[in-house]
């Protein structure tokens, strides 16, 4: 028998535990899940399907490969087989097989712009289409328990035998998938992947299988609280507009309308906010009790208790290349990476306040215990015994690789004497002086819209977006402040510019560029950027069209808004955008792996920060803050810095 240098693989398991709520880790610990079929690949050769559910074995010398750290294993969404076969290994909760050797084709989909799915991406790809629908019965009926009938018997869970002929094609199924992945990855493999991203893809494995400790005993009052705060809410809401169904949101909208408001087009939550400036009295009190209802931060605590895991701790919550535009990481399950900010002082106390279920208490000290709720979500990720957390993240990382790759002196110089960028932009584009907390203070905030809308291009819309009319700044200002901004900056409007036009160069030319240290270049039906870390970002089928503005401007297919597969259309603001925060990206992957080989342990990362779990008296935010700070050497001269502190719970400082 040759040796075994390449294992491609899929499984179908059965648990009782929600996948899609509960993630892979908590799935697999159940003590009903099971491996009931394993398809597999030797050496890209024929595939073979062993019935684990009627006793068939997997062979040894495969069972020898799964543990071989030396044989790249492949799979589509890899997490997924590694965990379960961790489980079906026997390996304790909290101990899995090493990521090391396990390589993912979902992944390697994602570097090129193609979707996460396994049957999109055969789509896309033009590949022979599996039956979805049939797939997806088949997995209903023999991978979730089945409600008891008497037809069924009164049975919770379907067995080979109770339909042989759908087994038979189950079995069919599960190999097919194999080949189809098979076909993908050989696709795929025309375009490598850097080993280093796949260095970055197992510590990013290790961080999610590592997990981080929930305070679930909080979590459980954070609940109890939520659900007699609402019940109280819906009682006033009730008593005061009359309504059979105070959570509808028709029904209060008519309430509205017979009270005056003849302008309510929704409850949604900006309406909401939106309605509430013009309103009094009981109204004001229905809108309010509307947003308290409404506000959906208890989700989060609800989804920490579906991801946690026996020994306290939630895994598998960051998505590795799940922004396939830029390779950024995602928030999967309790979604960490769009956390409430917290503002409550002291924190320590409205913790205890909630612990103690203590409505009326918390609503004297904070004045509202929806509000409080949504606050302590963060503090509900702790460290475990014997260790606090070292917080640390890259200051205004986005506008420092903006001006490192535009050239924009002032910035860069700004940068490095450690100014701060919304004071120096809002004084330049007043033409006075402006501290944080001195004079001018308040046109700081001026200049920190400008800077999150202007540095890619936008315009009145994106100061809009970005919340300009709420915070004071008057429409006929906006025009106004855009143009101050770009006059200021004219590097990085130069390069915008360039980008575009080379983009477009490319594309039509189907040949490659080089421009402010990046490469671009038109390859089997792709446009790659080459960013200066080595990694490339992908737009696929790029092509010029007429806009409804009656422009030429750039388009790709890719995954659009709303998930779909459709033709995108960009332009140079874009796409410095995506550049940017890519670069960003690569930066905080070489930071976390620095981290990683100095011994830290990494819980969690949230955008641009990351949190690690570090014994009491161990390391000190400033050599963890040092770490971070060190520049890449593809980018000696970015003015590269971080900041940090410590903490007994998670927070935002």
């Amino acid at each position: 028998m040759s040796k075994i240098k390449t294992l491609m693989c899929d499984i179908e398991t059965y648990s009782d535990v929600d996948l899609s709520k509960c993630g892979v880790y908590r799935y697999a610990q159940s003590p009903n899940f099971e491996i009931l079929l394993f398809a597999y690949s030797i050496n890209l050769g024929p595939v073979q399907v062993i019935n684990l559910k009627e006793q068939e074995q997997i062979p040894e010398d495969v069972i020898k490969a799964i543990t071989d750290n030396s044989v790249k294993k492949y799979a589509y969404n890899a997490t997924f087989e590694r965990i379960c076969l961790s489980k079906y290994l026997g390996y304790p909760v909290g101990h899995y097989l090493s990521p090391d050797g396990w390589y993912c084709d979902m992944v390697h989909a994602a570097t090129l712009g193609l979707p996460l799915s396994l049957e999109k991406v055969g789509t896309v790809l033009g590949l022979e289409k599996q039956k979805l629908e049939t797939g997806k019965n088949l997995i209903k009926y023999f991978c979730v328990p089945c409600k008891p009938t008497k037809t069924n018997g009164n049975r919770t869970r379907n067995l080979p035998h109770h339909d042989r002929e759908k087994w038979n094609e189950f079995i069919e199924y599960n190999k097919r998938d194999v080949e189809t992945e098979m076909e993908i990855h050989n696709r795929l493999s025309k375009f490598p992947v850097l080993d280093t991203e796949w260095d970055n893809y197992h510590l990013d494995q290790r961080i999610n299988d590592y997990g981080i400790m929930l305070d679930i005993d909080f979590v459980n009052h954070a609940i109890k609280c939520d659900e007699e705060n609402t019940s109280t809410n819906i009682e006033k809401v009730r008593s005061i507009t009359g309504v059979a169904k105070p959570n509808s949101p028709k029904q209060l909208k008519e309430w509205l309308i017979e009270q005056g408001m003849t302008n309510v087009d929704s409850l949604a939550k900006a309406e909401v906010q939106r309605l509430l400036k013009d309103a009094s009295g009981n109204v004001q009190e229905i809108l309010k009790l509307r947003q308290a209802i409404a506000k959906s931060s208890v989700k989060k605590y609800q989804a920490m208790q579906n991801v946690v895991g026996k020994d306290y701790r939630a895994r598998g919550l960051i998505q590795f290349y799940g922004a396939n535009r830029t390779g950024r990481y995602s928030g999967r399950l309790i979604q960490v990476q769009n956390l409430p900010q917290n503002h409550l002082e002291p924190l320590e106390e409205a913790r205890q306040l909630i612990r103690n279920e203590d409505l009326d208490a918390t609503m004297a000290k904070f004045g509202g215990v929806s509000n409080v709720l949504s606050e302590l979500i963060r503090t509900a990720f702790i460290p475990k015994e014997g260790h606090r957390f070292i917080v640390s993240d890259f200051s205004a990382i986005e506008a420092r690789v903006l001006a490192w790759l535009a050239g924009e002196e002032w910035r860069l110089e700004l940068f490095e004497n450690g100014g701060d960028i919304y004071c120096m932009s809002a004084s330049k584009m007043f033409g006075v002086p402006v501290e944080k907390n001195g004079v001018n203070k308040e046109l700081r905030q001026k200049g920190k819209i400008a800077e999150l809308a202007c540095g890619y291009g936008g315009g009145v819309n994106a100061l809009k977006s970005f919340g300009a009319i709420q915070m004071g700044i008057r429409e006929d200002e906006l025009q106004g402040i855009i143009d101050k901004w770009r006059s200021n900056n004219p590097n990085v409007v130069k390069l915008w510019k360039m980008i575009e036009k080379v983009a477009k160069y490319v594309i039509v030319n189907k040949t490659e560029y080089e421009c402010y240290g990046l490469t671009f270049s038109y390859e089997r039906g792709i446009m790659f950027i080459k960013l200066p870390s080595g990694r490339r970002l992908a737009y696929c089928k790029p092509r010029m069209a007429i806009n409804n503005y009656g422009f030429e401007s750039i388009t790709y297919e890719g995954v659009n808004a709303a998930n779909k597969w459709d033709r995108i259309e960009t332009f140079g603001g874009k796409l410095t955008e995506n550049i940017v925060q890519a670069i960003a990206r690569d930066i905080l992957c070489e930071s976390m792996m620095r981290l990683h080989k100095d011994g830290y342990k990494i819980t969690m990362h949230i955008h641009d920060e990351v949190v690690l779990e570090v014994p009491n008296n161990v390391s000190t935010v400033d050599e963890v803050c040092r770490i971070m700070s060190i520049r890449p050497k593809w980018a000696e001269d970015l003015p590269l810095n971080a900041d940090g502190y410590e903490c007994k719970f998670y927070k935002k400082e």
